[in-house]
């Protein structure tokens, strides 16, 4: 099954989309129902480059883990708090699950921050090879059977649910779903939870601090509207985000994305 893709959401976060979606195919599926707790979905994408340049895919990561299946590079990956890329060329494919924000924890057990900006072998996490799996996702094109090998592996290694898991979800969501959210107060008062109650939660199962999480979204906002070809009210999107000034948001969006917010608009223009 296949989530809803109204593509201002769901391809919130992949830099360039326009560009990349001329060399890649991507697509998402839901997992079994009793692992929805754990897992937002899976995502495959598929490429085929042969004879032609190679592509190189950037993303602004959401504060989740993945699990990416990969010929020879299984590996989960924390929260990266930077811009990741992805080399693309010649023909391949990856199968990726993106948990929900907290979800992964269960799974290892130790806190989400000490895994920022890192990857573990699956092995690590699971005690197993991976290799019996990938053999059986990459030798079939067929998507249900895929996911059908994902779903089975998770309905066997699901831990027990923790209810702060909700709670870390529920916030996240209300992050993402209010732009005009820029104080993290704002947010505990909103919950009823306090602001350094909320930091522990965040360190423990997300790996990031709230504050993090609310200037990940709106950069990601700010990216969305660029790569629309729209040029935002750069001033006003940075007391929408709690900036000091304009300044302080062109600085943040530079360091991240690697260009000042005009240069990133100039590029989608031309």
């Amino acid at each position: 099954m296949k989530p809803e893709e109204n593509p201002a959401v769901v391809n919130k976060g992949i830099l360039n989309y326009e560009e990349g979606r001329q060399r890649f195919t991507i697509s998402r599926r839901l997992p079994a129902p009793e692992l929805a707790f754990f897992i937002r979905h899976y995502w495959l994408i598929h490429w085929d480059l042969r004879g032609l340049p190679s592509h190189t895919q950037e993303v602004l990561q959401p504060p989740c883990f993945n699990l990416v299946f990969e010929k020879d590079n299984t590996r989960v990956y924390g929260t990266n708090t930077g811009k990741m890329s992805q080399l693309l060329e010649g023909k391949g494919e990856v199968f990726g699950v993106l948990f929900r924000p907290g979800g992964f924890y269960p799974f290892y057990r130790q806190p989400a921050s000490e895994l920022v900006n890192r990857s573990l072998a699956f092995r690590k996490v699971f005690g197993i090879s991976s290799l019996p799996l990938d053999d059986a996702l990459f030798s079939h094109s067929d998507e249900d059977t895929k996911v059908r090998y994902v779903d089975d592996f998770f309905k066997k290694e699901r831990p027990s649910k923790d209810k702060q898991i909700e709670t870390v979800n529920s916030v996240i969501d209300y992050i993402a779903e209010h732009r005009e959210i820029n104080r993290v107060e704002d947010v505990g008062v909103k919950f009823g939870i306090s602001v350094r109650t909320m930091q522990r939660m965040f360190s423990q199962y997300v790996g990031v601090s709230p504050k993090w999480v609310i200037k990940r979204y709106r950069l990601q906002d700010a990216a969305v509207s660029a790569d629309a070809g729209e040029s935002p009210d750069w001033s006003k999107l940075a007391v929408d985000l709690g900036y000091y000034d304009q300044a302080h948001l062109i600085k943040d969006f530079k360091t991240v994305i690697g260009k000042s917010p005009e240069e990133y608009v100039r590029s989608k223009q031309g």
